[in-house]
Parts: C-alpha cells; structure tokens; sequence
C-alpha cells in the first residue's frame, strides 16, 4: 500500500507541476508578445509609453504601458508569481520524491561510482543553489552590459550541461540541468522581478517619483527567463528520449538541444515586434537534425560471448568462436534479464515500489512477449539498464540480439 500512494503521489505532483508550468510558461509568453507588439501611444498621457489593439473571444482589447509607473496607483493591480511559484515547489517536491529518495537508482552513475547515494543528493542540492549563485553574480557584475551579460550566461548554461553530465548518471543529469536552469527562472521572479515591483509600488504610495532601476532590472531577468523557457521544457522531457542522455557526449548533446530551442524562442520573440527572422527558426531545426544524425544508433558490430578456451582455461572471444556458439535460448536470456534487470522488472522489484509500466521478466512467457521491447532497449538503443546500473557488457548485448535472431528463424 505504502508502494500505491507513492505511486498516487508522484502522479499528483507530476500533474500540478506541468498544470502550473503551462499557466506560468504562456502568461510569460503572452506578455512577451504584449511588449513587443506595442506601438507609440495616441495619447499624450504622462508615462504612458506603448499601446496596442486585439480582439479574442468576440471582444477588443486596448492594452497600455507604463515606464516606470502610472502617475496615480490603480486600486487593484494582478501580480504574476504564484503561477511561477507552484511550478517550482511542485517540481522540486516531484525531484525529491522520485529522484532524491532513490539517488542509487537515479542519480549514481556506475561507471563513475564516486559518490554515495547521500552525497549525490547533496550534491544535487547545491546544483540548485550554485546555479542561482553563479546567474546572479553574472547579472550583478554584468547589469548594464547586457551583450557581456548574455555571453557569461551562454557559457554557464554551457559549463552547467557539462558538470551535471559528468556527476550524474545521463537521466538525472538532463534533468537537473532544467531544474537548475528553472530554479534560475523562479527566483527571479521570487527575488528580483517581484521586490522591484513593490518597491515602486511603495514609492507610488508614498507619493514619490519610483527609481526606474528595479524595472529595468526586472525587464532583463524577465528577457532571460524567456530564453530558458524551451531549453527547461527539453529537460523536463529528455527523460523520455533515452538516446539523448545516454550518448557519450551527453553534455554536447544536451548544449545542442538547449541552444536550438534559444533560437527557436528568439524566432518568436522577433516575430512579435515585426521580424521575420526566418534563418533563426531554420538554424534551429537545423541544429535539431544534426544532433539527430549524430546520435542515431550505428549498426553493431557483433561481440563475441566469452567462452573458456579447453587448452589454457582461459577466456576468449573471437568471431570464429562467436560464429561457433549457437545463438542462446530463453531461459538463458531469463537468467541474464533477472541478473541487471529484475531489480526493476519484476512482481516483487528491489529497486522501487513497483515495475516500470508494469513490464516484468519474471517468466518466460513475459520476456518473450517484449522480445522486440527488449532488444531496442538492449542491443539497438543501448540504453537499458538505464544508465547501465547493473553494468551489462557488450558482449551479454549481444547475446540478446543473437536471442532475437534465433526467435525470428
């Protein structure tokens, strides 16, 4: 029972979170496009700076700007944070729950081993925290050059996708990435773009003339939040496209992904005031087939099982002995899945409260019914353990394409 609400849990929090997103993500897309869509006032209106007309659901709209502030304070104002609010505590409660509480499952790569499970949840942690450091250090530093600020961020972006990629095992790494680079977008929100908000409030209140400086502070970060938006929608999905982590240059893989969704989102942002920047929106697309391309699977070159050689006792592994073993049966491939995958696939799993889509290799009814399943997640894809937990070798992928092929004759 504890296993089901777990299960219950992590659903809930899974759909909040992408409910909140999509109510966060197009309010900012909307006053993106609103700003950049504004043309010179008619009116010669103090502060008024930019206005535009539309019509949606059988009605006009007249929208108006104010830089930095109206000269009187209306009486009730709609303030944008809680949908930003809940995205993040939402998807830091489903990273916990899912990620953080079974860090040997997800967060340890194997091949690396360097970490405990307790120190890859602290280390995930401060991910987190240094991320916003880092960002804000650079704005600070930068906060009038915004070309130099750009720059710096592109490079930590860039410096982010190679630590995480190099810490993590490839799942978790993609997607702390876009849980560093969210972090980054909400406390802006939490700790520049609001507090500047309400400070020039307070300076309305006061009858005073508000310091333009908190808005065109929070305009910069707002700009930057904008360009995060479609790299932290990639994160949040790679988990989904296992041929992306899983390569071994993850870290280009995961930079290439982030940098066309960029160009893409700027395609957008140009559009808005006017430009039909249409190279951005191809350089983007482009990007995307390429990095396709460059990770597709190669076709495999057969890898022997290892066989005790009758002379020496030794182990070899030669085509000519590859050639010589027929093909494994069934129970063979039952006693290899029930070696790295069991922990996962079964009734009765080790490694969480119940098996992945409800896929099990208990029997040899089961494994045989996924064969195709197996051997795209195994020998093609190679992606299987997921980030090779279990530490299959390439010669036991093999034998699972040899099984295969033995089926199909």
């Amino acid at each position: 029972m504890g296993d089901y609400v777990i299960e219950c849990v992590t659903f809930l929090l899974r759909w909040l979170h992408v409910v909140a997103a999509i109510a966060w993500i197009g309010e900012s897309f909307y006053f993106v496009a609103l700003d950049r869509g504004l043309a010179p006032p008619k009116d010669a209106e103090p502060n008024l700076c930019g206005e535009s007309w539309s019509v949606h659901g059988g009605g006009f709209y007249r929208k108006q700007k104010y830089l930095p502030a109206p000269r009187e304070l209306p009486a009730d104002v709609h303030w944008s944070k809680w949908k930003s609010y809940t995205t993040w505590m939402s998807g830091f409660a489903l990273l916990s729950v899912v990620y953080l509480f079974s860090p040997q499952v997800w967060l340890v790569d194997p091949a690396v081993a360097v970490w405990t499970p307790n120190q890859a949840v602290l280390l995930a942690l401060a991910f987190l925290v240094l991320g916003w450091l880092c960002y804000d250090g650079l704005c600070r530093l930068f906060h009038d050059r915004d070309d130099m600020l750009g720059a710096a961020v592109a490079g930590l972006v860039l410096l982010l996708c190679y630590a995480t990629t190099h810490v993590f095992a490839g799942r978790a790494a993609f997607l702390l990435t876009g849980a560093v680079l969210g972090t980054i977008m909400s406390a802006n929100v939490f700790f520049v773009i609001i507090p500047g908000q309400e400070r020039i409030i307070a300076a309305l209140q006061r009858g005073e003339a508000p310091d333009p400086e908190p808005g065109r502070r929070g305009k910069q970060r707002s700009v930057h939040n904008t360009y995060f938006t479609l790299p932290v929608v990639f994160a949040m999905l790679s988990t989904h496209y296992a041929t992306a982590y899983a390569h071994a240059d993850a870290w280009l893989v995961l930079a290439a992904f982030m940098a066309a969704g960029a160009l893409i989102r700027q395609f957008f942002v140009l559009w808005h005031s006017g430009g039909r920047a249409w190279w951005l929106l191809g350089a983007g697309g482009f990007v995307l087939l390429a990095v396709f391309a460059w990770i597709r699977p190669l076709p495999r070159v057969p890898v022997a099982p290892p066989v005790a050689s009758a002379s020496a006792g030794t182990v070899t592994a030669t085509a000519t002995v590859a050639a010589a073993v027929p093909p494994p049966d069934t129970q063979a491939i039952q006693v290899l899945l029930t070696r790295h995958c069991a922990q996962c696939h079964s009734a009765t799993p080790t490694l969480m409260g119940v098996a992945p889509k409800g896929i099990t290799f208990d029997t040899p009814q089961q494994i045989e019914s996924r064969a195709a399943v197996i051997e795209r997640q195994v020998s093609v894809l190679r992606v299987m353990p997921p980030g090779n937990l279990t530490q299959m070798s390439d010669a036991e992928r093999e034998l699972v394409s040899r099984w295969l092929q033995r089926r199909a004759q």
